[in-house]
């Protein structure tokens, strides 16, 4: 019996690894003192971002931490702590923990693992301010579009005078 408990244990150190290598952004936070449908609506807005939430042992979580060379994390684990994973935008995560813990204060930012780089609590909060990606794609793609737009305005201006002057 023992060793099969043991083996459940690695299987699920080997899988939280896992999470943590595939996400781009990985968010602990501190949750206790949510209500039942407080979670159940952090849950739901994360899922929305394509974000996974979860919470496990923090000995598992931090062993699985450790093992990619995040020991640094072992002050957080302190509680009881849950794991966003942000697989497809590494801010999303900290962006909508950052803003549901606005309304409810119990909900504690503690740290994370954006892109291989270890955030404290404020660089969590500062990643949290950061738009998501298809918003910097449009405001990229307006910052080329209005130079060429005001070129093909002048290009018509001076075509305009000119036919003004022939006439």
């Amino acid at each position: 019996m023992k060793k099969n408990y043991r083996e459940v244990k690695e299987a699920r150190v080997q899988e939280i690894k896992e999470k943590m290598e595939k996400a781009q952004g990985v968010i602990l936070a501190k949750y206790q003192g949510l209500t039942v449908e407080e979670d159940t609506k952090l849950r739901k807005e994360l899922r929305d971002a394509g974000v996974e939430y979860k919470v496990y042992k923090n000995t598992l979580a931090l062993r699985a931490a450790k093992e990619l060379g995040f020991d640094q994390l072992e002050d957080y684990f302190i509680g009881p702590i849950s794991i966003a994973f942000g697989y497809e935008d590494p801010t999303a995560p900290a962006r909508i923990l950052n803003d549901f813990s606005k309304d409810h204060k119990v909900l504690e930012l503690k740290a994370g693992i954006v892109q291989g780089e270890i955030f404290d609590e404020n660089k969590v909060k500062e990643l949290a301010t950061v738009p998501p990606k298809e918003v910097l794609i449009a405001k990229l793609l307006g910052s080329f579009k209005a130079p060429l737009s005001n070129f093909v305005y002048a290009l018509n201006a001076i075509e305009e005078k000119q036919k003004s002057e022939e006439a």
